[in-house]
C-alpha cells in the first residue's frame, strides 16, 4: 500500500514538476534533468534514524535534516534514486521541498486600529503590554541592532546568516509590527514588551523551503515558545508542514500566518495559500484603513481574521522604517493581540485564545470568505480574557440610502400620472420597512407636491402616483426625501421625459437618421519583448518579458514556453508574468550547452499575443 502510494506520487509529481512555481519563478521541484539532485521531503513510517539515514545515503542521496516533531526529513538525491524510494515499504510519501516565500508587496498604515475607539498611549496596556510572552517570528531574522527591537534569542534553518542578521528587511518589518518599543521615537508595536526570537527560515531573498519552515517550527516548539508569527506562504500543500503546524497547535502553541497575497479583484475564490490554509492554523487577510478588504488579499473559507494590512509603517534594517503591503504585514497585527490576550491571562490554553480572538473580532460587514469572524480586536479581547465585558463594537454612522425610480423614461405629452419607486435601507443595507406616507417628502422641478408613499412588493420598496398632465414638454426632475423612525434623513433624485404634442398639420415623417453602431475598441497586444539569461553558480534564470503595444509591461499574463538545450527539447512550463512583466524560470544544476527559449503561448485577457519570440541564445 505504501509503496504504491509513494509510486503515484512520483509520477503526479514527475507529470507536474515543470509547471511548479513559487515567489514568481518556476523551479524543476522532481522532474531533473537525468543524473541531477533534486531536493525531497521523506515521510516515514517512524521517526528517521541512522538506518534511514544510511538508506538514502546509499542511494547516493544526501540527508540535509531528520525532524523530530515529525517522521520525516529532508534530503537532496539523485533523480534515478526516486525509484529506490519508493520501493522501501517503510517510505510513506516523498514531496518536493518547495520554495516558501514572503507575503510581502510594496508601498503602504497601523496600529491603533487593532485597539478600537482607545487612542495612544492605549488604556489596554494599563492591563499588559505583552510581558512574560515569548513570539517566534519565522521569517528572514530580525535586525537585532535596530533602535526599535529587542531580540532575545533565536536560530537559523535557511543557511549560515546570523540570525539576527535581515538582509531582507521583511521579517524586522513583521517584527516591528509585534513588538516595536515604547521608546518615544521610530513606531511602536502592539505588544511592545513580549519577548522576540528571530526564527530565520527564509533567506536574504525572501525565500526557503519547507524543511527550513519545518525546521524553524520544531525550534520554537521545543524551546516552548507559545506564539509563532508566519508571514510567508506557499501555494502548494505539504504533508511535512501540515503535519508540523498540526503537532505545534496540538502541543499547545498558537500558530497565525498570513492568508496569501493571491486575491483577485472581485475578492472571490478560494486562494489561501499554505501553511495559512491549515486547520490548525489562525489565517490572516489584509485590511485597508477605510475597514475593505485589500485588493490583493487572498479570500477563502480558511480565512479566520482579517487586520491591517495596506501602508504598514514599520522597522526595516539599519534603523530605518518603511512602508509595506500584505497580508504578511497584516499576520503579526493578529500575532500581538494574541500575545497581549495571553500575557493578561496566562492561565488561556492556546485554544482558549484562539477563541477569543474569534468571539470578539469586529464585524466590518465583509463576506466570511474575505473577512473570516471580523477584525482582530486588542481591547476586546484583553477585556474578555481578564473577565471584563469587551467594548462595544463600532457601529457605522446613521444614515437612510434612498434609490429612486420612474415607470417610464419618457411619457406622452397627454399623460396624467406617473408612478414613483422608492426603495430605502439604512446604514447596513437593511430594508426600511413600515414607514407611513408621511415619512416621504416630494419636490417635482423644485417645488412640493403630493405624492403618497405606501409599501409595494419587496421590503423596503414603496410606490406612489405623481401627477403630470400640467407638465409641458421636456425633462423634469424628482426628489424624494425620506425620514426614519430615528430621525434620520436620506433623499435620492431621478429625472424622466414628457414629449411634445403633435402639429397640427401633418409632416411627412423625416428618415430617422440611423444611429451609428460604435466600432468596438481593437483588443490589445501583447508580445515578447526579450529573453534574456542570467547565471547564478550552478543555476541559471531564463527571464521572458512581456510587454503591450505601448511598451507597457503586462501583468499577470499566463506565459507558455519550450526551453532547448543543444537542439533538443529540455523543458517546457507555464508562468505568471510579475508586476515586472517578467516571467522567470529557473534551471537549478543547469548542464553545460547552448540554450534556446521558444514561447508557445500567451494568455493575457483580451490581448492578442504575435506569435513570435525574440531571437536568443545562452552557452554555458
Amino acid at each position: 500500500m505504501y509503496r504504491n502510494r509513494v509510486a503515484g506520487l512520483l509520477s503526479y509529481l514527475l507529470a507536474l514538476a515543470l509547471l511548479m512555481g513559487m515567489l514568481g519563478s518556476a523551479l524543476p521541484a522532481l522532474a531533473a534533468p537525468a543524473g541531477e539532485q533534486v531536493d525531497v521531503l521523506i515521510g516515514w513510517r517512524g521517526r528517521p534514524g541512522p538506518a534511514e539515514e544510511a538508506f538514502v545515503r546509499g542511494l547516493g542521496g544526501e540527508v540535509r535534516a531528520s525532524f523530530s516533531l515529525v517522521p520525516a526529513m529532508a534530503a537532496r538525491v539523485p533523480q534515478q534514486a526516486l525509484a529506490g524510494l519508493a520501493r522501501n515499504p517503510h517510505v510513506t510519501y516523498v514531496e518536493p521541498d518547495l520554495e516558501v516565500y514572503a507575503d510581502a508587496q510594496t508601498v503602504p498604515w497601523g496600529i491603533s486600529r487593532v485597539f478600537g475607539p482607545e487612542t495612544y498611549s492605549f488604556p489596554t496596556w494599563n492591563t499588559t503590554k505583552g510581558s512574560g510572552i515569548r513570539v517566534a517570528v519565522l521569517d528572514t531574522g530580525i535586525d537585532a541592532n535596530h533602535i526599535d527591537l529587542t531580540v532575545v534569542g533565536g536560530t537559523n534553518t535557511v543557511d549560515t546568516t546570523p540570525f539576527t542578521l535581515d538582509e531582507n528587511g521583511h521579517g524586522t518589518h513583521v517584527a516591528g509590527t509585534i513588538a516595536a518599543r515604547d521608546n518615544t521615537m521610530g513606531v511602536v508595536g502592539v505588544a511592545p514588551q513580549v519577548s522576540l526570537y528571530a526564527v530565520k527560515v527564509l533567506n536574504a531573498t525572501g525565500r526557503g523551503s519547507v524543511s527550513s519552515v519545518v525546521g524553524g517550527i520544531q525550534w520554537a516548539v521545543s524551546e516552548g515558545i507559545p506564539v509563532l508569527n508566519m508571514s510567508l506562504g506557499s501555494s502548494s500543500d505539504s504533508v511535512t508542514l501540515r503535519q508540523a503546524c498540526d503537532a505545534a497547535y496540538a502541543a499547545g502553541h498558537l500558530v497565525v500566518a498570513s492568508a496569501g497575497n493571491m486575491g483577485t479583484s472581485s475578492g472571490t475564490g478560494e486562494n489561501v495559500g499554505y501553511p495559512a490554509a491549515y486547520d490548525s492554523v489562525i489565517a490572516v487577510a489584509a485590511s485597508t484603513s477605510s475597514d475593505q478588504r485589500a485588493v490583493f488579499s487572498s479570500t477563502g473559507p480558511q480565512v479566520e481574521l482579517i487586520a491591517p494590512g495596506s501602508g504598514i509603517l514599520s522597522t526595516t534594517p539599519n534603523n530605518s522604517y518603511s512602508n509595506y503591503s500584505g497580508t504578511s504585514m497584516a499576520s503579526p497585527h493578529v500575532t500581538g493581540v494574541a500575545a497581549l490576550t495571553w500575557a493578561a491571562n496566562p492561565a488561556l490554553t492556546n485554544a482558549q485564545v484562539r477563541d477569543i480572538l474569534r468571539q470578539t473580532a469586529e464585524d466590518l460587514g465583509l463576506p466570511a470568505t474575505q473577512q473570516g469572524y471580523g477584525l482582530a480586536r486588542a481591547d476586546r479581547a484583553v477585556a474578555m480574557a481578564t473577565g471584563n465585558q469587551p467594548p462595544p463594537p463600532s457601529q457605522p454612522t446613521p444614515a437612510v440610502n434612498v434609490a429612486v425610480t420612474t415607470d417610464k423614461a419618457t411619457y406622452a405629452y397627454d399623460a396624467t400620472t406617473a408612478t414613483l419607486t422608492a426603495v430605502v435601507a439604512d446604514e447596513k443595507g437593511a430594508a426600511i420597512t413600515g414607514l407611513a406616507a408621511g415619512a416621504f417628502a416630494t419636490t417635482l422641478d423644485g417645488a412640493p407636491v403630493a405624492a403618497s408613499f405606501a409599501p409595494s412588493g419587496a421590503a423596503g420598496t414603496y410606490a406612489a402616483s405623481l401627477a403630470i398632465s400640467a407638465l409641458g414638454a421636456g425633462t423634469h426632475q424628482v426628489r424624494v426625501t425620506v425620514t426614519d423612525g430615528r430621525g434620520v434623513s436620506g433623499s435620492a433624485t431621478t429625472t424622466f421625459t414628457k414629449s411634445a404634442p403633435p402639429t397640427p398639420t401633418p409632416m411627412p415623417s423625416p428618415t430617422p437618421t440611423p444611429t451609428p453602431i460604435p466600432t468596438p475598441e481593437p483588443p490589445g497586444e501583447v508580445r515578447v519583448a526579450s529573453v534574456d539569461y542570467r547565471a547564478k553558480g550552478n543555476h541559471l534564470d531564463i527571464t521572458m518579458t512581456l510587454v503591450d503595444q505601448n511598451g507597457a509591461s503586462v501583468i499577470g499574463a499566463s506565459v507558455s514556453f519550450e526551453i532547448g538545450l543543444n537542439d533538443a527539447s529540455y523543458a517546457t512550463g507555464t508562468l505568471v508574468s510579475s508586476n515586472s512583466g517578467q516571467a522567470i524560470y529557473t534551471v537549478r544544476f543547469a548542464p553545460r550547452g547552448c540554450y534556446i527559449t521558444t514561447v508557445t503561448g500567451i494568455s493575457a485577457g483580451n490581448r492578442i499575443w504575435d506569435g513570435s519570440t525574440p531571437a536568443n541564445q545562452f552557452c554555458k
